[in-house]
């Protein structure tokens, strides 16, 4: 085969690589957007494959496709959707913005490949052509962001909401484990009144279930799809039927029932609010995860400095220069992801302000973005379970020594000898450097038996008065 071949869009001739299975429209933007290096996300690729197999369903049925090219087209988007063509997806991320580009690109590649498969030559538009047949009865405009609507929702549920929910699962059993292992709170990062490890981790696991939910909740935007819409809304060339049955034929392919035709496509093409709602889910994951880690780290300081009341797993050596020394790098990368999705959730927001009248044209930066957080935070969450949360061990005595010395548990005191006479008997503690429960001994303002009872630290993380 020659080294390229020539072809013919609107604008003139165009050079492409023989072999490619791209053409015209695909080249120019190759060549107009050498920005970045990275192309469109591999998982909307596959949704743009989707999308083609199942109007080539319909389109068949309408008489727009005859039998052979219905056969060539629905084999062509099926390699596409098993990633057989992903290294003729060529154009850059950041192109145009309604991504015109990377439909087009799909648009050529199935048609090339069709009519490969039906001994044609490429590059000819015949007998399968990119407009004509693959793209029959869409358009960019409703075709790119119900790709990337259907890449998110199936990247959530096959990745994110399972990470997060393995990660919930860790730190719920943890904290069923570490249920009497009784230690002080803080709160300003100072002594406050006694909690239980596990009633800390039990917070954890909750923000992470509650994340989840928050996932599933902005699910229920996304699963509305702008298809239908074509140019500008209207609909104008999609067939009577068509959108549905395109839905309908996706809902199979995918699995996903909960797909449907937006109620408004001026909303649907001329906003991207279910996505922005996503990647503010996403945001909101990644500030809890960061909570959970630091957590985590600050109470696994040490081993001998630090507050030392959990001992996390040990995966790697920490330093190159000192010994021995072991470090929490597993929460370290849990932070770092979400500073990643934190910005990404930015440059989400700014794409989703940016909607002009009929179109939104940040569509590529979006589905990257959002795309990049819900992929980064589902491996984050199932590596924190299994290298960290999975393998914590408490020690109890550490705990329970740090919160003998808790001054904060004069607090229990209060409703048997007030405010003040506590709060005396808890700065002649500080100041004399002894503990409070033998200040309050001393002091005579109860029995010996009622401080200890009062001041039992398993019975303070119970709530109520003593």
């Amino acid at each position: 085969m020659a080294d390229t071949r020539t072809e013919r869009d609107s604008m003139g001739e165009v050079q492409v690589p023989g072999s490619a299975y791209y053409g015209a429209q695909t080249q120019r933007a190759v060549g107009n957007f050498p920005i970045s290096g990275q192309g469109i996300p591999p998982e909307v690729i596959k949704a743009l494959g989707h999308i083609k197999a199942a109007a080539a369903v319909v389109n068949h049925d309408k008489g727009v496709l005859d039998d052979e090219q219905f056969r060539a087209i629905s084999q062509a988007a099926a390699e596409v959707v098993d990633g057989a063509h992903d290294e003729h997806f060529v154009i850059d991320v950041f192109q145009t913005g309604s991504g015109t580009s990377s439909n087009m690109n799909a648009n050529e590649v199935v048609s090339n490949r069709a009519i490969e498969i039906l001994g044609g030559e490429l590059g000819t538009k015949d007998p399968v052509h990119p407009n004509d047949h693959v793209n029959a009865g869409q358009s960019s405009n409703d075709v790119f962001p119900t790709a990337v609507h259907v890449a998110a929702y199936v990247a959530c549920v096959d990745d994110l909401l399972p990470g997060l929910e393995r990660l919930r699962e860790s730190l719920a059993a943890k904290a069923d484990e570490f249920a009497e292992v009784v230690k002080p709170g803080r709160t300003h990062l100072m002594d406050a009144t006694p909690v239980t490890l596990g009633q800390e981790l039990s917070g954890h696991a909750r923000q992470v279930e509650l994340g989840a939910e928050r996932v599933r909740a902005a699910l229920e935007r996304v699963a509305e799809l702008p298809l239908g819409g074509t140019a500008v809304g209207t609909g104008l060339n999609t067939p009577e039927g068509m959108t549905e049955a395109v839905i309908s034929a996706l809902r199979e392919r995918t699995g996903i029932r909960q797909l449907r035709e937006a109620e408004n496509h001026f909303e649907a093409q001329g906003a991207r609010d279910a996505l922005v709602e996503l990647s503010g889910a996403c945001k909101v994951v990644a500030v809890s995860l960061t909570k959970v880690a630091n957590d985590l780290r600050w109470m696994g300081s040490g081993p001998r400095t630090g507050l030392g009341e959990l001992q996390l797993p040990e995966v790697q050596p920490g330093s190159s220069i000192m010994p021995g020394k072991v470090n929490p790098v597993i929460p370290e990368s849990v932070t770092q992801v979400a500073a990643q999705v934190i910005g990404n959730d930015a440059a989400v927001t700014v794409g989703g302000l940016s909607g002009n009248f009929e179109l939104n044209v940040y569509i590529p930066l979006i589905a990257r973005n959002v795309l990049e957080s819900v992929r980064l935070l589902a491996r984050s969450a199932d590596n924190f379970a299994v290298r960290c949360v999975d393998g914590l061990r408490a020690d109890a005595q550490r705990c329970r020594d740090l919160v003998e010395n808790d001054l904060a548990i004069v607090t229990a005191l209060v409703p048997a000898i007030g405010y003040d006479r506590a709060a005396e008997l808890s700065k002649r503690a500080l100041d004399e450097d002894r503990p409070l429960r033998q200040v309050v001994k001393e002091s005579g303002v109860l029995s010996d038996d009622e401080v200890d009872r009062v001041l039992d630290v398993k019975r303070m993380t119970e709530g109520g008065v003593l």
